[in-house]
C-alpha cells in the first residue's frame, strides 16, 4: 500500500497537511505547486489498495481526476473548505468539505485532531486572511501578543510564497517549504530556527511597496481594481495585496490582476465584509475562475473580456 499527499501549496495547504503528518506519520509521496496549479489529482499515479489524502483543492475542479482514483480502488480522504459541487457517493471516499465563510481547511483537520496542532492552524486561518477567525482559535493556546503577531506573519508569509503562475515565480517551492516545517510541532521553533521566514517575509515586504505604488486601473464607491505589470513579482504578490486592500477597507470588493504568460490575466477577488453573494459566485461564472466566499479567483481570463469583467465585477458588488 502507497501513500500519496494532495495539497495545495499555500499556507492552508501546507499547515494542513503539517498538522495531520505529525498525528499520523507516514512515508508518501507529496503532489502539490503554486497556489493556483488546483487541478493536483490529475498528477496522482495509485492503484488498488493505495491510500490518497488530498488537502485543499476544489472537488469541483478535480471531479474526474477522483473518480478515476476511487473507480480503481484507491482510498481517498478529502479536506477542503471551497466550492465542491456534488460529492461523489462512494465507499472509498472520506470527505472533510465544509464551504461555509469563517472556515479553512488547516481548521477541519484541526477539528479531526481535537485541536493536537492548533498553532499550525492559526497559521493557516491567518495566512486564509481569517485573522478574527484565527485569533478566537487561538484563545486556548494562551500566546503573547508577539507569539500571535509572529503566527500571523508567518501565515502570510507562507501563503504569499505560493502565489505564481509556475514554481520559478516564487520564493520557495512548496515542496521544500513543507520539507523545512515538517520537523516542527510548534510553529514558533520553526521561526526561531528556520531563516526561511525571514527570506519570506522580507520578500513579501518589498514586492508589497512595488505593488502599493502602482494605481487603481478603476473604482467605485463600493469597488476597486488594480492591474499589476507583467513581472515575477506581480504575480508573487496578487493575493497578498488583496488580501492587504480588504483588510484596510472591508467594506469595499477588490480585484487584482496580473498579466500569465497566455495573453490574458490571472485574478485574485475579495468581498467586503458582510457580503452574501460571495467572491467565488463572480469566479464561477468564469471557466477557470472558482473559489470560497471570502476569497477567489480567475485563473485565465482573456484580455478582450477584461472590459466586460470591470462592468460586472462592479455590479456583482454592487448591492
Amino acid at each position: 500500500m502507497n501513500h500519496v499527499d494532495v495539497a495545495n501549496g499555500d499556507a492552508d495547504g501546507l499547515c494542513a497537511l503539517h498538522q495531520l503528518r505529525l498525528a499520523e506519520p507516514v512515508e508518501a509521496e507529496l503532489v502539490t505547486g503554486v497556489k493556483r496549479d488546483i487541478a493536483l489529482i490529475e498528477r496522482v499515479r495509485a492503484q488498488s489498495g493505495d491510500v490518497v489524502t488530498v488537502l485543499d483543492v476544489s472537488l469541483e475542479r478535480n471531479r474526474p481526476a477522483l473518480v478515476r482514483l476511487l473507480d480503481a480502488g484507491v482510498r481517498v480522504r478529502y479536506f477542503d473548505h471551497h466550492y465542491a459541487g456534488e460529492i461523489p457517493a462512494h465507499r472509498s471516499l472520506e470527505a472533510h468539505i465544509d464551504t461555509r465563510g469563517g472556515t479553512c481547511t488547516s481548521m477541519l483537520v484541526d477539528t479531526h485532531l481535537d485541536g493536537r496542532f492548533r498553532a499550525w492552524a492559526v497559521v493557516a486561518a491567518f495566512g486564509d486572511n481569517l485573522g478574527d477567525v484565527a485569533r478566537r482559535l487561538a484563545q486556548p493556546l494562551a500566546l503573547t501578543d508577539s507569539q500571535l503577531e509572529a503566527l500571523g506573519e508567518l501565515g502570510d508569509s507562507m501563503n504569499y510564497n505560493a502565489y505564481g503562475e509556475t514554481i520559478a515565480d516564487l520564493r520557495v517551492p512548496p515542496a521544500e517549504l513543507y520539507r523545512l516545517i515538517q520537523p516542527y510541532a510548534d510553529p514558533l521553533q520553526f521561526l526561531a530556527r528556520e531563516a526561511v521566514f525571514e527570506e519570506l517575509r522580507n520578500g513579501w515586504r518589498e514586492d508589497m511597496n512595488r505593488a502599493l505604488a502602482i494605481g487603481l486601473r478603476s473604482d467605485s464607491s463600493h469597488t476597486a481594481l488594480y492591474e499589476l505589470p507583467d513581472e515575477p513579482w506581480s504575480r508573487r504578490v496578487i493575493g497578498a495585496l488583496a488580501n492587504h486592500l480588504v483588510i484596510s477597507q472591508p467594506d469595499r470588493a477588490f480585484a487584482v490582476l496580473a498579466p500569465n504568460s497566455r495573453g490574458g490575466y490571472v485574478v485574485s477577488v475579495r468581498a467586503p465584509r458582510g457580503d452574501a453573494k460571495g467572491a467565488a459566485g463572480l469566479c464561477r461564472e468564469y471557466p477557470t475562475g472558482g473559489g470560497r466566499h471570502e476569497a477567489a479567483g480567475i485563473d485565465d481570463l482573456p484580455e478582450e473580456a477584461l472590459p466586460a469583467f470591470i462592468v460586472r465585477f462592479e455590479s456583482y458588488f454592487a448591492s
